[in-house]
């Protein structure tokens, strides 16, 4: 156990500071890869983004005015933990970027200029994404959306989370048709589709990075053996391969014998070794199936 298992207390501070830098990168990234190459990303941060492309008014005003009552909101209906950690996210995210917005830091922002925009696009993607999985992991979110999607999940459970989620973005998307519309030399209003191309890019390569971080990367392999020799299989994984087998008991439909059964989760780049042991005796047979999320300690392997 860790020393943030052990005093929780330095648990919620790790985590609030973690917030803070989530928040602080966030931020950077409207900053540096988003709002200056006129392109709407997911949820409200998406509305607020083309209202400020629109009139000026900055995303971080837009952010604290939305999210408030969200998280007020989140706070009785939702879960208190959820409410203030997103609140503190939001209010850090929105005192950084107004902060940004008074800085100099133009030499370190992507000018897209029109040309190559997927760039910006996955870079912006691709830290947005890690940020939603790291939070969501810790009991907390970026706002907007989020908040929106977990209250109606809460209070509609058999409304999908990621459906509605899709279904509001969705609508940032077909509204960014409209807003990112220009004007040629005639004064004819000329509607294009890339920005919503790049809004749907977004939300896809958000979605997907957002998901590996929540999933973690402790992914593993279940095999399920049935077999006469359930002690000596178990014996030589726990020592070869440092890890436990569960022993079950069933009936064969077919024969009607008692079988005994080792349920084993091992690490992906122990299947040679493992398959190696079930070789060696007879009257054994196993499948495996791919385990995307485990839980424990998998720090003494082989």
């Amino acid at each position: 156990m860790g020393i943030t298992g052990k005093y929780p207390i330095v648990k919620n501070v790790f985590e609030y500071g973690l917030i803070i830098a989530l928040a602080i990168v966030m931020a950077f990234n409207y900053q540096l890869f988003i709002v200056e190459n006129h392109y709407a990303p997911a949820g409200l941060n998406g509305v607020a983004t083309m209202i400020q492309y629109k009139t000026g008014f900055s995303i971080g005003y837009f952010s604290l005015i939305v999210n408030i009552p969200l998280c007020i909101i989140a706070f009785f209906t939702v879960a208190k933990k959820y409410a203030v950690r997103t609140f503190c996210f939001v209010a850090c995210y929105s005192v950084a970027y107004i902060i940004l917005g008074n800085m100099d830091i133009s030499g370190f922002k992507y000018y897209a200029n029109g040309q190559n925009l997927i760039f910006p696009v996955i870079l912006s993607g691709i830290v947005s994404g890690a940020i939603y999985g790291i939070l969501f992991s810790i009991q907390s979110s970026t706002g907007g959306t989020d908040v929106i999607s977990k209250f109606v999940s809460v209070k509609k459970p058999e409304m999908n989370f990621f459906w509605v989620t899709f279904s509001l973005n969705l609508a940032v998307a077909v509204a960014s048709f409209f807003v990112y519309a220009r004007t040629d030399e005639n004064g004819k209003t000329v509607y294009d589709y890339l920005p919503v191309c790049l809004c749907v890019m977004y939300c896809f390569i958000s979605s997907f990075v957002g998901n590996y971080f929540l999933k973690g990367t402790k992914k593993a392999y279940e095999f399920t053996v049935i077999t006469t020799h359930p002690e000596e299989i178990a014996d030589r994984v726990k020592t070869e391969l440092k890890h436990s087998c569960t022993k079950l008991t069933a009936v064969g439909s077919y024969t009607g014998e008692k079988k005994d059964i080792l349920l084993c989760v091992i690490n992906k780049h122990q299947i040679y070794d493992f398959k190696k042991i079930l070789s060696e005796y007879d009257n054994t047979f196993g499948f495996s199936e791919i385990v995307t999320e485990t839980y424990g300690n998998f720090k003494r392997i082989k």
